[in-house]
């Protein structure tokens, strides 16, 4: 299938829910690479000389302040100001709509403006999960997905188009906008509050709609963008990228974007592989596993972590955990236990909670990190495997929160 082609940074258009008409008409600087701010900032006329020093101080108001208008940045001249707001927006894509779990984990129904081709403006949904000791974003890559892996409820959805660096980006600020994570915004009531002098977000996870390896280019930029420190400021530790098995890309992944590797596993023989993961039977296991043992910077201090959806009678005896422990070997690793998180028409059931324990026990017992992990978001089709972003259905069973 062919990706829609996606536009550069002069033809980007803020969401319907900006101010004005104006506005509404005007590029958005949000998400923005400082590449992108170096040509728009020439664009306007700034002298060559001045470049570098404005890209820093919009830089600073955009990704460390979150500013939402060039008024706020007060360390930027008026004329500089009046010019930027006449050829620029600070808008944020519009949240469609807003749910939260009763466990504090919050989705997002985020619209993109349209783009060329587009009858309307792109949908896809991101998540934050709130934990005591850290706050987890799941950002998506692309708008549906074509891997159509048969456990995933994304995977329904087929694929219409990447996201752009700027689009990607664009998640992690409405997502900081929402949650009060920026200085001087006020958290949600219900929010679990981060430690002192950390932030809500302290991790991000490219596990939402898509493949992020399909969308490589723009995912690599986006983890660049995240991880500035003059910024969003996350460390590279902890943005993990996840892909199904894109074998080619995972090399330049950890070469070129330094995130954490997350593998979608699932199975440990190629026949069952190639019906939940169909993408097996391009990149069977042994060579995604190659892939894996010469993952960049790969260590016991920085660990691949695979994951291994728990479906009930398909992949959890205890001879498929002493398999899984034996394709292992040699890898830095660390295993997630997912318990099927359902969703309507889904083919599976999650495994007993007794026989993904026996499973658990057999990987923990051989060496292995296994935890099992607690599923979140359940009761909003917020959890592991369980984005798509129909409108309609959303809309019928969500309990929507509006501003």
């Amino acid at each position: 299938m062919e990706f829609i082609a996606v536009p550069s940074l002069s033809t980007l258009t803020p969401p319907p829910q900006a101010a004005d008409e104006t506005s509404r008409a005007l590029p958005s600087l949000i998400g923005a690479t400082r590449a992108d701010l170096a040509e728009a900032l020439t664009g306007i006329g700034v002298p060559t000389r001045e470049i570098r020093m404005r890209i820093a101080q919009l830089w600073h108001w955009i990704y460390f302040r979150g500013a939402t208008s060039f008024d706020d940045m007060g360390n930027v001249s008026k004329h500089l100001r009046a010019k930027l707001a006449e050829h620029f927006s600070l808008a944020r894509p519009e949240v469609a709509a807003e749910q939260i779990s009763a466990d504090g984990t919050r989705k997002w129904l985020i619209r993109f403006a349209p783009r060329d081709g587009e009858a309307k403006g792109a949908e896809v949904e991101c998540v934050y999960i709130p934990e005591s000791d850290r706050g987890t974003l799941c950002v998506s890559s692309q708008v549906g997905c074509t891997l159509t892996c048969s456990f995933c409820h994304t995977g329904t959805q087929h694929l219409v188009r990447n996201l752009t660096t700027q689009e990607i980006i664009a998640q992690a600020v409405v997502a900081r906008d929402r949650i009060g994570d920026f200085p001087g915004q006020t958290a949600p009531e219900n929010g679990l509050l981060p430690a002192e002098g950390s932030r809500f977000i302290s991790n991000i996870v490219f596990m939402g709609m898509g493949e992020p390896l399909y969308n490589f280019d723009h995912v690599r930029d986006a983890v660049a963008v995240l991880a500035d420190g003059e910024g969003l400021s996350l460390s590279k530790r902890r943005i993990t990228v996840s892909t199904a098995g894109v074998v080619p890309q995972i090399g330049p992944l950890g070469a070129e974007a330094g995130a954490m590797l997350a593998i979608s596993l699932h199975a440990v023989r190629d026949e069952l592989r190639d019906k939940l993961v169909p993408l097996n039977r391009k990149y069977p296991l042994k060579v995604l596993l190659d892939a894996c043992k010469a993952y960049p910077g790969a260590s016991n201090a920085r660990r691949i972590t695979f994951e291994y959806v728990m479906l009930k009678g398909i992949n959890d005896t205890p001879a498929e955990a002493r398999e899984l422990v034996r394709l292992l070997k040699g890898i830095p690793a660390k295993i997630n236990l997912i318990p099927f998180n359902p969703w309507p028409g889904a083919p599976y059931e999650c495994s007993f909670g007794e026989r993904i324990e026996k499973f658990s026990d057999i990987v923990f017992n051989a060496g292995y990190a296994s935890p099992v992990r607690t599923p979140r978001g359940r009761d909003i089709l917020a959890a592991c495997g369980q984005l798509k972003s129909e409108t309609e259905k959303l809309r019928a069973r969500a309990r929507l929160v509006t501003e």
